[in-house]
């Protein structure tokens, strides 16, 4: 085989190599993401556990580069306590001011990369108005095929803590109520067509 015939061949492989390393982007499902969260009632009296069960974005993975990306926005006006009186209370000007700030949003890297699969999203949160950095840790992260679906997706179960008051949300404070939140979020995201 001619030298020449090598090159065209080598470099073919590379551009295939390098097309299948490009970053894949899939889309949050709404139907399987959770962002949910644990609150301080009264200072230590009792735990509240909520969600935001309205949410979409995107993920984009270069697994063979390790580098990722992850852009979620979320529906304040879907956040739900699984008490009516406590949603609303929540969604007023006394907490969230969902009617002045209806989204929040969160953009980060995945960073971290341990056996293919990142450990951490270093990013920032946009809360009520209020951007500050806020770091994620990733518990388990997978992709695969759906069964369902029969597309790819990709799944991760991450955990943080944010302190409410650092975003202007310090309803309760003189009571005693704890300023510290902890982040738990449950996220699927499908690979876009």
């Amino acid at each position: 085989m001619k030298a020449s015939s090598l090159l065209v061949m080598a470099a073919a492989a590379l551009t295939v190599g390098a097309v299948s390393a490009a970053p894949v982007k899939y889309n949050i499902d709404p139907n399987h993401t959770y962002p949910s969260f644990t609150a301080d009632h009264m200072g230590g009296l009792s735990n509240w556990r909520g969600k935001i069960n309205s949410s979409s974005g995107t993920v984009t993975l270069d697994a063979a580069a390790q580098t990722g990306t992850v852009d979620v926005k979320m529906d304040m006006a879907a956040i739900d306590f699984g008490h009516e009186k406590m949603n609303a209370h929540a969604k007023s000007n006394e907490i969230f001011d969902v009617e002045k700030f209806p989204t929040a949003t969160y953009t980060g890297k995945l960073v971290n990369f341990k056996n293919g699969a990142p450990t951490e999203v270093d990013g920032t949160l946009t809360l009520h108005g209020v951007t500050k950095p806020v770091k994620l840790k990733i518990n388990s992260f997978l992709c695969k095929p759906n069964p369902m679906n029969k597309k790819e997706t990709c799944g991760a179960d991450v955990v943080g803590k944010i302190n409410r008051e650092e975003f202007g949300v310090s309803y309760g404070k003189p009571y005693g109520f704890k300023q510290e939140v902890e982040l738990q979020i449950q996220v699927e995201a499908v690979k876009a067509d």
